[in-house]
């Protein structure tokens, strides 16, 4: 694993949080990465950002908006991405939450932001961020019922009750982070992770979240597809 330092040092200047790691797994997301990385840098110290083998220049392109750059030099997954990153998180000095973020644009920081209120109010060790507590989130009928298969599945297999297993916005306190280890590399690894964090039997919450389906991910075909994928890693595994 290489890393690659952000063209800044993390700020501690009290203008962002710092007792939050936000953990970004990436693989080819040049055209948003910029973007999503410095939206996050104006409210969070401390970024980390894991490019999965990318090929596109993702990972330099996330280390001059100011995270800090973990590289994989081949692809291993989403998975393997993400255990890279909190790994990496936890260990940082001073760090009470790490929080999961895609890299493609379609998690906002507002539901971040209040989802660590949530868990800090209620002392909550993980917040599962839901796309299905409210009607704001606009998926197409096909990924709604993926989804909800999901959901069944992995509610069956982990014994939680949650409205939405397959969202990759969680906030995870330090002390469940450091029960994390995922060994999933592909789309199973959502459900791997609910498992292990239910095993912690620390208090859990969901929050409410908006999920941007964007011209961009949509294009990429990323919004069925992923949930068809999901599908078929939770049978083969």
């Amino acid at each position: 694993m290489d890393v690659m330092s952000s063209a800044a040092p993390f700020r501690q200047d009290g203008s962002t949080i710092g007792d939050v790691c936000i953990v970004v797994p990436l693989y080819n997301e040049a055209p948003v990465i910029g973007g999503v990385i410095a939206q996050l840098r104006k409210h969070f110290a401390h970024v980390v950002c894991v490019d999965d083998g990318s090929h596109d220049g993702s990972g330099a392109i996330a280390a001059r908006a100011g995270a800090r750059v973990l590289r994989h030099p081949v692809n291993l997954g989403q998975g393997a991405a993400l255990q890279t990153g909190i790994s990496y998180a936890r260990d940082i000095s001073g760090i009470a939450y790490l929080v999961t973020f895609d890299a493609d644009g379609q998690h906002r920081i507002e539901d971040v932001l209040g989802m660590l209120e949530l868990a800090r109010a209620s002392d909550l060790a993980i917040v599962f961020g839901s796309r299905f507590l409210d009607n704001r989130t606009k998926a197409g009928w096909a990924k709604r019922i993926v989804l909800k298969t999901a959901v069944w599945v992995t509610n069956k297999t982990t014994g939680l009750r949650l409205s939405d297993a397959h969202n990759g916005l969680r906030v995870i306190r330090a002390d469940a982070a450091r029960k994390v280890n995922l060994v999933q590399d592909r789309m199973a690894h959502a459900t791997e992770i609910v498992l292990q964090l239910s095993r912690t039997r620390l208090p859990w919450g969901e929050y409410p979240v908006e999920v941007l389906y964007t011209e961009y991910s949509r294009a990429k075909g990323q919004s069925l597809w992923n949930s068809i994928n999901i599908l078929v890693d939770l049978l083969i595994r």
